[in-house]
């Protein structure tokens, strides 16, 4: 795999998702062991005052880290740091994308800052975060 070139302002492909179904839901509860009724039973989502069930965000992460390492390679991946913005609906389809916003040389690495984000069709953005990356 070859890295894309990340100059300054540079925008890495969108990595789009198609949208999260229940069945999604389910799948990842069982591999992540993250068995939370909230994610998977309409009925505790309601009780809680929702109108459906939501994404893990931890589902929205793994999105996001697919996007970085289909296009860069993990040994150049120096640190990835997300946080949670808003919840991602039943049916949401989100769009990971990441931009270049500095790239600096760090005891002797020259390193490249990405802007990343997670967003629904709406615009609602529901994961934000940065990543740091070893430029070869």
């Amino acid at each position: 795999m070859t890295a894309p070139t990340l100059d300054v302002g540079a925008d890495l492909p969108a990595l789009e998702i198609d949208p999260i179904s229940r069945t999604t839901l389910a799948l990842f509860a069982g591999a992540s062991g993250d068995h939370n009724p909230i994610h998977v039973d309409l009925d505790v989502a309601k009780s809680a005052g929702l109108d459906d069930v939501f994404a893990h965000g931890m589902l929205s992460m793994a999105y996001l880290a697919r996007l970085l390492t289909d296009l860069i390679p993990q040994r150049q991946l120096r640190s990835y740091k997300v946080r949670f913005a808003a919840i991602t609906p039943v049916h949401g389809q989100p769009t990971c994308t990441a931009s270049v916003t500095s790239i600096d040389d760090v005891n002797g690495e020259r390193l490249a800052t990405l802007e990343l984000s997670v967003t629904l069709a709406d615009g609602t953005a529901t994961l934000l975060g940065e990543a740091t990356v070893a430029l070869e």
